[in-house]
């Protein structure tokens, strides 16, 4: 037996899950710093193949969510309800599917960006994933509960940023001269970044839910 697996062996089951779910962050972290990257490159091939990257991040996440589940299904005794376990994990992993799910229609659909949207979304994800991480680590004993408010207030901030940044574009999108099919899929990534700002504010709440009873 290694010595990761005695000193697991030895760790309280119930503190277990605060670890996965910073390593869910920290992957997290990593892939809005990335997509960032990608979307300030001007190269598009080099942008494209950055962007490609994210899956092998995705399926990271997808697996340390099916090990937050494990546990949940193993142990009896938990930090917190077991539902908000759940509801946390399953949060923090749609993040992950709809970054990813937005690099691939950005590779695919190849868009000409002429409003520099893409990168502006960017900006706004990482910074909500940062403020994400940061309410997370927070969470393992929760004596700042000022830092997790402010970061979880932070995010709803973001995600109204990101429904103007949205509104905009499509206001110039409606009103330029692109044709049917370009408009389509610009609307198409431009609506599925705006969903990981959702989805941010989604993971947000069940943390603020969190604190709310334990605190």
């Amino acid at each position: 037996m290694g010595f990761d697996s005695v000193l697991k062996f030895f760790l309280p089951k119930d503190r277990v899950f605060y670890g996965l779910f910073e390593e869910v962050a920290a992957s997290l972290v990593q892939m809005g710093n990335t997509f960032s990257k990608a979307l300030r490159e001007e190269d598009l091939s080099k942008r494209d193949a950055i962007l490609r990257t994210l899956e092998d991040h995705e399926h990271k996440n997808d697996e340390i969510t099916h090990r937050i589940f494990i546990e949940l299904g193993q142990n009896f005794i938990t930090p917190f309800d077991r539902e908000d376990i759940h509801y946390l994990a399953t949060a923090l992993d749609d993040i992950a599917d709809y970054i990813w799910g937005a690099a691939k229609r950005i590779v695919n659909y190849q868009i000409d960006d002429q409003y520099n949207t893409l990168p502006a979304f960017a900006e706004i994800i990482s910074k909500s994933i940062a403020a994400i991480n940061t309410s997370v680590y927070a969470l393992r004993d929760m004596k700042d509960l000022r830092a997790i408010t402010e970061a979880c207030v932070l995010v709803n901030s973001l995600e109204n940023d990101a429904d103007d940044l949205l509104d905009s574009t499509m206001l110039k999108l409606f009103s330029s001269n692109i044709s049917a099919v370009e408009l389509i899929k610009q609307k198409d990534i431009y609506q599925m970044l705006e969903t990981v700002t959702d989805k941010c504010e989604d993971a947000a709440n069940v943390v603020e839910s969190i604190i709310i009873k334990y605190s």
